[in-house]
């Protein structure tokens, strides 16, 4: 496994506080003209996802965690991360076309949100459908869970 540098474990640490990625590579004193890049490429590493998922597990088994609150977390990246925005040019002039802010981290955070609400198993799909119901941040706490 590759050790992360001092800088990558500050921008992990403040990346699970913010859940910003500019602000945390500016944060852990990255210098760069783009942060919102950096930090793309950063979050798109496998070793700096494995920390993440590793400090807030840690951050889980000491604080025990209530399942409201990392289920209200997963949502939270989901919902930033497949957020549309403009694209530009070179020069920053807006080309009327939009992309997700960052579908790969939408799309982990989906994935994980359902494997711990326990929708990943092959056998119950097949076998038995369940209603789903759609929760959003604004109407989500612990006594709905």
């Amino acid at each position: 496994m590759k050790q992360l540098t001092t800088q990558q474990k500050l921008f992990v640490s403040e990346y699970i506080r913010t859940l910003d990625g500019e602000t945390s590579a500016k944060t852990a004193g990255y210098k760069s003209k783009n942060l919102k890049v950096l930090s793309s490429q950063l979050l798109s590493k496998d070793f700096i996802i494995n920390e993440i998922k590793n400090q807030l597990k840690r951050q889980i088994d000491i604080l025990n965690v209530p399942k409201g609150y990392v289920i209200q977390k997963l949502l939270q990246i989901a919902e930033f991360s497949l957020q549309e925005e403009d694209i530009t040019d070179k020069e920053g002039n807006y080309t009327g076309k939009k992309k997700l802010r960052d579908s790969s981290a939408g799309l982990k955070a989906l994935e994980s949100l359902c494997k711990y609400l326990g929708f990943s198993s092959a056998e119950k799909e097949e076998s038995e459908y369940k209603e789903a119901k759609i929760i959003t941040i604004s109407n989500l706490d612990d006594e709905k869970i």
